[in-house]
């Protein structure tokens, strides 16, 4: 249960660090460039998100940056899917909506959707050895 409550807060995490990324690129690129946007916020998700979940989640050791950097590529691979779910559901209510608000409102419930499953890849593809 410790670990579900964990990943739990992660994935929050996570997700205001990819919020406040695309808010931050708005701002700098004064609203014109949404996929821009949504790029910088996904990669700053992705990085916290890997940080955290390699430590307290799957309990991995500190390893050379030649395999950690393989490690990455593989949780980063896995995630090409949970973005797509992200990004279009973002997308959807960008379309659908057309305010800010219903946009994030979109983002939070595409990077839920994606995490649950993200969780499972990583269980199994990723960090197979830990767990």
């Amino acid at each position: 249960m410790k670990r579900a409550l964990l990943y739990t807060l992660f994935a929050i995490l996570a997700t205001l660090a990819n919020i406040a990324g695309q808010e931050f690129s708005l701002q700098l690129y004064d609203d014109q460039a949404l996929i821009v946007a949504i790029m910088v916020g996904t990669a700053t998700g992705l990085l916290v998100k890997y940080l955290l979940d390699r430590r307290y989640i799957f309990c991995m050791a500190d390893r050379p940056l030649s395999q950690d950097s393989r490690q990455f590529l593989s949780y980063a691979t896995t995630g090409l899917f949970t973005t797509a779910i992200f990004w279009g559901t973002e997308l959807a209510f960008d379309s659908l909506f057309g305010t800010r608000l219903a946009r994030y409102a979109g983002a939070v419930l595409g990077l839920a959707c994606g995490y649950i499953i993200k969780y499972q890849l990583d269980r199994r593809y990723v960090f197979r050895r830990s767990v």
